[in-house]
């Protein structure tokens, strides 16, 4: 009787997540901008200047098509 009494203790610890998401970041679909902190900010401040220098690359490569047609 003690037996099953352990395990289903056991069984029922081991079907638990380790661990849980952030509710902050739970049902977003990046939840990366929510998230807070150095690493973070660093990688958003990154993700940004990333963005910006498509856009920049994108308007050069177009200038530079449309110039050779």
């Amino acid at each position: 009787m003690a037996n099953t009494v352990k395990n289903k203790k056991e069984e029922k610890e081991k079907s638990q997540p380790i661990s849980k998401p952030d509710p902050e970041t739970l049902n977003t679909t990046d939840p990366q901008e929510h998230m807070k902190g150095p690493v973070s900010s660093v990688m958003q401040n990154i993700k940004e200047e990333a963005n910006k220098s498509d856009k920049v690359s994108k308007e050069e490569a177009d200038r530079k098509r449309d110039e050779h047609l």
